[in-house]
């Protein structure tokens, strides 16, 4: 019986196979990329509001605290919207007739709060408590980003659980002295590379990566 294949066969079915498992492992990595991607995790997308209210203004230029707002961040889980009496603390003498402001005076009229567009908006199975993140020296601006600059708000991180862990493990890279949790500006300094390790011992901060620890 005659030879059936060429003797470059053997070459050409170690290629194919090498080719193959290569083009399945680019189909991979390029899945896993697109899922952390802005247009996956809506990171970086501003999201649309009923007043276009403005962080920059408010606490970049202004230099309100986050706590005049979200008046419960440091003892409850969930840091609160602000209600439409706190914006009108000012409002009802600051810019009183401005047409982009009428839906905060209609609000106030008649006791409807506004409709705002939940930014970091976790799935209903994770578990996140911001009070303690505060306690345990952890910035507005490490999760949130710098909202001193965002004329819209708009979700930093992709808030996937690898950027979680990712702090989870090395809490030491964003720990701060928690009288500087609120300071969108600070920064570690330089001359002292082992502050975060410092205070993670010092506000006795666990490593916690457990599944418990988010999902209960």
């Amino acid at each position: 019986m005659g030879q059936v294949f060429r003797p470059g066969a053997n070459t050409f079915a170690r290629f194919s196979i090498f080719g193959g498992l290569v083009v399945v492992a680019v189909v991979v990595w390029a899945l896993l990329e697109f899922n952390r991607s802005d247009y996956v995790t809506l990171a970086h997308v501003a999201r649309e509001q009923p007043v276009p209210f403005s962080h920059r203004h408010h606490v970049g230029e202004l230099g309100l605290d986050c706590r005049y707002c979200h008046t419960t961040v440091e003892r409850s889980s969930y840091a609160n919207i602000p209600p439409t009496q706190i914006c009108m603390n000012c409002h009802s003498q600051i810019w009183s007739d401005s047409p982009t402001l009428e839906p905060v005076r209609s609000s106030y009229r008649t006791g409807k709060s506004l409709a705002w567009t939940k930014v970091h908006d976790l799935p209903d199975f994770v578990y996140f408590n911001h009070s303690i993140h505060v306690a345990k020296g952890i910035g507005c601006a490490t999760c949130h980003g710098r909202v001193d600059r965002m004329n819209l708000t708009y979700q930093n991180a992709s808030l996937q659980m690898e950027w979680c862990l990712a702090c989870h493990r090395h809490p030491e890279r964003n720990v701060r002295p928690r009288s500087e949790v609120f300071d969108m500006t600070w920064k570690a300094p330089p001359g002292d590379p082992d502050l975060g390790a410092r205070l993670v011992k010092q506000y006795r901060i666990e490593s916690r990566d457990d599944c418990s620890t988010c999902h209960r």
